[in-house]
């Protein structure tokens, strides 16, 4: 269903995202990281945030799981990005960090935990993983897709199932693109 949605809107959606400023974030993201730092950019969309990592001098992998947005991310990135989705990450202490912007939030509910945990495992220790949600603490569809979101309590929930992993710091924050007014909930976590 999600995944159908993006394959089908995928210029809209590819418009719609590439521009917009996401520097706020990336300060926090990026503060901690070694110039020579892995990033994993899972569900990487239009390749927007891929590409302002890479053009801050970082190595990039990055990965979705619509093959049009793929192709759309790689023309714009220049990266070879692959098609894939969280389940198929199965590297073990490979990344210094991971980047999941609005892209956990299409995961049902109850596969969150097992999807966390595998991406916990492909961090290396004394790395940082950031990832977003709309504020709520419901599932629900919308236009065709699915949306799992999440509030701190929630979160703090899912985290403690981590192994070696907390959160180094949360905040909410309106949406960047001018013709909405949602909020998400922001987190930076970290792997012992």
């Amino acid at each position: 269903m999600t995944i159908q949605f993006y394959q089908d809107n995928a210029d809209d959606f590819f418009e719609g995202t590439v521009n917009v400023d996401m520097s706020n974030i990336y300060q926090h993201f990026t503060k901690g990281l070694s110039k020579d730092a892995l990033i994993l950019d899972a569900g990487c969309g239009s390749g927007r945030d891929a590409k302002a990592f890479l053009d801050m001098g970082y190595n990039v992998e990055a990965f979705d799981a619509s093959s049009e947005m793929v192709k759309r991310a790689s023309k714009y990135t220049g990266l070879c990005v692959k098609h894939a989705v969280f389940d198929d990450v199965t590297a073990i202490e490979k990344y210094d960090a991971i980047w999941c912007c609005a892209s956990l939030l299409h995961v049902l509910e109850s596969d969150l935990p097992d999807t966390l945990s595998k991406l916990g495992v492909a961090l290396k220790p004394n790395s940082i993983w950031y990832l977003s949600f709309k504020c709520g603490d419901t599932q629900r569809e919308k236009d065709g897709r699915l949306f799992t979101d999440i509030n701190e309590q929630r979160l703090v929930e899912l985290v403690s199932g981590l192994s070696n992993i907390d959160i180094s710091s949360t905040w909410i924050t309106e949406d960047n693109r001018p013709d909405r007014n949602e909020r998400w909930l922001n987190a930076i976590l970290v792997k012992r």
